[in-house]
């Protein structure tokens, strides 16, 4: 063959060749998915491309991966962010992540020091994890001399019934718990949590002012349980306004929806008057009706319960084994099972609803400590994010189904931000966010977890990523792969 002619065919097979090998390849390609990012506002086919445990590119033509997820039909979402878990376990994990967990939070309550939080995730988690600083802990430590960084530890469960729940403190340990406070913000804690109606009589007003003051000093969010009343008093809401407003904390109220009951209207209109005027306050609700707690909590041991819910003996389950409760067994379990949990049949659906309809709510679980599958929890572990996308978004319409992915993603990220910078990557699904992912089904998406059948996993959740790794495929977990990081704030 002429050199011309072989010229002129390398030139041609260059010109073919070229475009395929230039074309980029990445770690993993989640293809021609629904992909919906609720800070951009993007709800469009896109396919998505990873490396390195981000999101390098959102594109509208097909592209080239290592692996390759084919989500047509399916959503393409930034992994939810609970917010408010008490079950940092490996069996809280696994429901979790089937349910589209990327992150769990132990906000509301805590722990002290923070580095001591999640034991069970020491050989390695599946989804990131992080908690506030825990008042309760540091108020069982001054005032008990417990060791207990957490409700339970390898050594066993506090009981919530002990002097640090029921004796008011003196200035001196007021004090005493400020430095301690400030010593868990620098070790990273994710503001501070405060179980205020657990020892409503418990805490004075020097006391809670102390907390929202280094709250403001340090520039983190407070998470309140406030004090409940009855019939949805909002004596406990205001209070906590108050101080926010005074001090300029951050406030997010905990569960408002089992706290104001049939007064949600009220209370997010009180929590909207604030933000008018300056505050800096935020709420969530759960999507399962029925409040757990322990048996032993001070709403139980020292008021009137059953006026406060409205509700009586049978309307309450014992969590371990699901059996509804009589004035005989209850009394038995409180005196020999002081640890034990309960659920408390009390919400109303359409309390539920008006709280989710509440513009910047979020969605958490709430779950339950989940250590065994023959001791059983709440089903929030298991389908509190299915429950949120298929019953209120698919079957109730509640919410648009962007505006409920948000919910549960970029409005918890946004917030903590206030906590740490590594949330300014997360709750999000474009170019240089980390690659917390979720791939769903929106017609079949759906809750299985009941009570009495906690660890039923959800339907429609197929593929769960944590930094770019897959650990659900197929709506089953992937055991051996731990791209889960403890999440902390700025340490000193």
């Amino acid at each position: 063959m002429p050199a011309k002619s072989l010229c002129s065919l390398f030139f041609i097979l260059l010109v073919i060749w070229l475009p395929v090998a230039a074309a980029p390849e990445y770690d993993l390609v989640i293809q021609g998915g629904r992909v919906i990012d609720p800070e951009t506002k993007l709800d469009a086919v896109r396919s998505v491309g990873i490396n390195d445990g981000s999101i390098v590119n959102i594109s509208e033509k097909p592209l080239s991966g290592k692996k390759s997820i084919d989500a047509k039909g399916m959503i393409v979402a930034p992994g939810f962010i609970d917010v408010h878990s008490h079950t940092p376990t490996l069996l809280g994990q696994h429901m979790n992540l089937l349910d589209g967990v990327t992150t769990q939070l132990d906000l509301e309550a805590g722990s002290y020091p923070v580095s001591k939080y999640g034991v069970h995730y020491s050989g390695g988690a599946q989804l990131n994890y992080g908690s506030s600083v825990g008042h309760f802990v540091i108020r069982s430590k001054v005032i008990e001399g417990s060791t207990m960084p957490y409700f339970f530890d390898e050594k066993g469960v506090m009981t919530m019934g002990g002097p640090a729940w029921m004796q008011v403190a003196t200035s001196q340990q007021i004090e005493t718990m400020r430095e301690m406070l400030h010593d868990g913000i620098d070790g990273g804690g994710l503001g501070i949590g405060v179980l205020l109606d657990y020892m409503t009589a418990a805490v004075s007003d020097e006391e809670l002012s102390m907390l929202f003051e280094v709250a403001a000093e340090r520039d983190v969010p407070i998470f309140v349980h406030v004090r409940r009343g009855v019939a949805g008093d909002p004596a406990g809401l205001i209070e906590v306004i108050d101080l926010a407003k005074k001090t300029g904390a951050a406030l997010f109220v905990c569960h408002i929806t089992h706290n104001a009951m049939g007064g949600i209207g009220n209370w997010l209109a009180m929590i909207d008057e604030a933000n008018a005027v300056g505050a800096n306050i935020t709420t969530e609700t759960l999507s399962y009706a029925a409040g757990g707690t322990s048996i032993s909590a001070d709403v139980f041991r020292r008021r009137d319960w059953q006026k406060i819910f409205d509700i009586t003996y049978e309307d309450v389950q014992w969590v371990a084994t699901g059996e509804w409760l009589t004035k005989e067994t209850w009394q038995k379990y409180a005196r020999e099972h002081p640890q034990g949990m309960v659920n408390h049949h009390y919400v109303k659906e359409q309390w539920l609803e008006t709280a989710l309809r509440w513009p910047g709510m979020m969605v958490s679980t709430d779950a339950l400590p989940a250590t065994d599958r023959d001791i059983l929890a709440n089903p929030n572990i298991g389908g509190t994010f299915s429950r949120l996308l298929g019953h209120y978004v698919r079957d109730r319409g509640v919410l648009e189904l962007p505006d409920a992915l948000a919910r549960i993603s970029f409005y918890p990220a946004q917030w903590m931000e206030q906590a740490s910078p590594a949330f300014k990557k997360k709750g999000r699904l474009q170019e240089g966010a980390d690659a917390d992912i979720v791939i769903f089904n929106p017609d079949t998406v759906a809750a299985n977890a009941t009570y009495g059948d906690p660890y039923n996993p959800s339907t429609g959740i197929s593929h769960v990523f944590v930094a770019g790794r897959q650990v659900v495929e197929n709506s089953q977990r992937i055991e051996g792969r731990y791209p889960g990081r403890r999440i902390l704030g700025p340490v000193k």
